[in-house]
């Protein structure tokens, strides 16, 4: 085409509001030019990060996102991956409500397109690329801060998907393995403020009383200080206390949280990135690991007498 007759096409497209026919254009290509993402809980403010994260880099590629929200349910985690099938997406990114789910296996044995877990533990006799954090890291740098001020004592509470709950505990007890006399008493359930809230009054309840508290995520940290306010008990004066995520909580509580730091966005875009590499064929299968930083804060002391 002659470049005097690519700006009369060009006016006329312009004239016209004309858009491409993207559906047509999948057909032709077979690709869709679109990648689905399954999420557990899209009201938290982590996972929201994480998706814009990972939306921006797919979207200066060329892609669009369908996301999909199980509001915590591993069937509907389920059923939303066969809706993505359907709608013929090239890629998919999963940040599942459980890892374990048969049914999730089911759903993802007839697959064959790439697929990044984020942050999850791949589910039983599946393979898949994967990026998450170093939670164990930041967990084990937060419990040695807890050890030198002279805690032998420490309530963990997790929660929800088993990547996340596990590595965050077993960083805690790596710590705790390294010096004699301690406890650690770990209170797994939902990934929820309820749980948090009570996790917490069975800690204060508890015998071997507690002397430090390490709630593994943003929610957990939300009702486990609730739970303490309501209870009276002083954070920083008697119970040292470290969070997850330095969202406005942390910082503007008095006094403000110990937390372990990590970056949401970038591990969304890191997320994306390895599956464009993937779509590409140019990913080996991995899993990549981002790191997290403990802050350390008033809200851990010495141990209450």
């Amino acid at each position: 085409m002659s470049p005097h007759m690519r700006e009369l096409v060009m006016t006329a497209v312009d004239d016209l509001g004309y858009r491409p026919d993207l559906l047509a254009r999948g057909m032709r290509s077979r690709n869709t030019m679109a990648i689905g993402y399954v999420v557990a809980n899209i009201s938290n403010p982590i996972v929201a990060d994480i998706v814009t994260g990972a939306e921006a880099r797919l979207r200066s590629a060329g892609y669009s996102i369908l996301l999909t929200n199980s509001e915590g349910y591993s069937s509907l985690d389920a059923a939303n991956i066969g809706v993505l099938a359907q709608r013929r997406v090239d890629g998919l990114l999963l940040s599942l409500a459980r890892e374990d789910d048969p049914e999730i296996t089911s759903a993802l044995a007839d697959l064959d397109i790439p697929i990044v877990l984020v942050d999850r533990y791949p589910p039983p006799n599946f393979s898949a690329w994967s990026v998450g954090f170093d939670h164990r890291a930041g967990m084990a740098a937060a419990t040695r801060h807890l050890i030198d001020l002279g805690h032998r004592r420490i309530a963990v509470i997790v929660g929800g998907p088993r990547r996340p709950a596990q590595e965050r505990s077993q960083g805690v007890r790596d710590a705790l393995d390294l010096v004699r006399e301690t406890h650690c008493h770990v209170y797994d359930g939902e990934f929820s403020v309820e749980h948090g809230i009570a996790a917490t009054l069975r800690i204060l309840r508890d015998e071997p009383k507690a002397t430090a508290i390490v709630a593994g995520g943003n929610l957990l940290m939300q009702g486990s200080l609730q739970a303490l306010h309501a209870n009276g008990v002083r954070v920083g004066e008697e119970m040292s206390f470290v969070g997850c995520d330095d969202n406005p909580l942390a910082g503007l509580h008095d006094p403000p949280i110990s937390v372990v730091r990590r970056d949401c966005r970038a591990l969304g875009v890191e997320a994306a990135e390895l599956l464009l590499l993937a779509l590409e064929g140019a990913a080996p299968l991995e899993v990549k690991l981002l790191p997290t930083e403990f802050v350390a804060r008033a809200s851990c002391t010495v141990p209450h007498a």
